[in-house]
């Protein structure tokens, strides 16, 4: 069962970096295990799924139906195939399941089935389904007197979705202050460019106008998200507006030739692709690492 968090340190910052670069490995792997998989969006929310499960949420892997967990939503449910190692790495699941990812007699699928996977709270598929499922689960602990936090992934071109703007209307006419909708803003989306395909910023003043506290940060620096989720726990208990936390991310992040490209919204690796991958995830790790050495003093 995950503890109270730490207090947001070098030592933290580090254990998390390290954490997302073995959890953007193993998307990789899976992958390359499955033939195929949505590896840019998986990338992109790499670091959300990572403080998440392993900073914030309250779970626990030997009891997934514990009462009082946290829960969680992926609404872009085609990122499974970076969902899915993250459940697997948690404990929830075995590793052997993983290695045959959306193969014939396989309980992890390239969308994640609640029945069939441990862990998983909600089924999802078709995109814009997630917040109004978020939206039930919070006002289910409200009702209950529940102090579960409620979190929903969203890519961006899914708020192309019109039943997305009904569950955020819905979430503030219920004051559901522990619910948090995160936005992967990677600006791509399996057509084209998100502004090309349907424009939808300025995002954060469109849920500042549905009543949402919402904030803006860099999907990819914890220091800056590890604030922005701390702010709405305290909200949950204090507040009366649900919290949105736009993630300025980019598509493919960690691997240099996906990255920001639209046409890896979906993709396999040959042998020479997954070599290129994982020499660019070293190099990426490294960066990282010295970012937290010079801003993390």
């Amino acid at each position: 069962m995950t503890a109270k968090y730490k207090p947001f340190d070098k030592a933290e910052w580090l254990r998390l970096e390290k954490k997302a670069d073995e959890l953007r490995r193993l998307c990789l792997q899976t992958a390359i295990w499955g033939g195929s998989g949505h590896i840019g969006g998986a990338l992109s929310s790499m670091d959300v799924l990572t403080i998440l499960y392993h900073r914030f949420m309250s779970l626990d892997k030997n009891n997934p139906e514990w009462e009082d967990r946290d829960r969680f939503v992926l609404s872009k449910g085609h990122g499974a195939v970076g969902y899915a190692p993250v459940i697997v790495d948690y404990g929830f699941m075995p590793i052997e399941e993983l290695q045959i990812f959306n193969l014939t007699g396989s309980k992890i699928g390239m969308h994640l089935d609640s029945n069939k996977v441990k862990g998983i709270d909600f089924s999802t598929g078709s995109l814009g389904h997630g917040i109004s499922l978020g939206v039930g689960a919070a006002l289910a602990a409200k009702m209950k007197g529940k102090d579960y936090m409620t979190y929903v992934l969203c890519g961006d071109g899914e708020m192309n979705e019109g039943s997305n703007w009904e569950g955020i209307m819905s979430a503030a006419q219920y004051k559901l202050s522990n619910l948090v909708v995160f936005v992967d803003n990677n600006k791509c989306m399996i057509d084209g460019r998100v502004e090309d395909v349907m424009n939808i910023e300025p995002i954060d003043k469109k849920f500042e106008a549905f009543n949402f506290n919402c904030v803006r940060v860099d999907g990819h620096n914890f220091k800056e998200m590890d604030t922005a989720i701390e702010a709405a726990i305290k909200n949950a208990k204090t507040g009366e507006r649900p919290t949105a936390i736009i993630l300025d991310t980019f598509k493919g992040e960690g691997v240099d030739y996906m990255r920001d490209n639209y046409l890896w919204h979906y993709g396999a690796l040959d042998e020479q692709k997954a070599a290129d991958a994982f020499a660019s995830l070293d190099k990426y790790y490294q960066e990282r690492v010295a970012r937290v050495e010079e801003e993390g003093k």
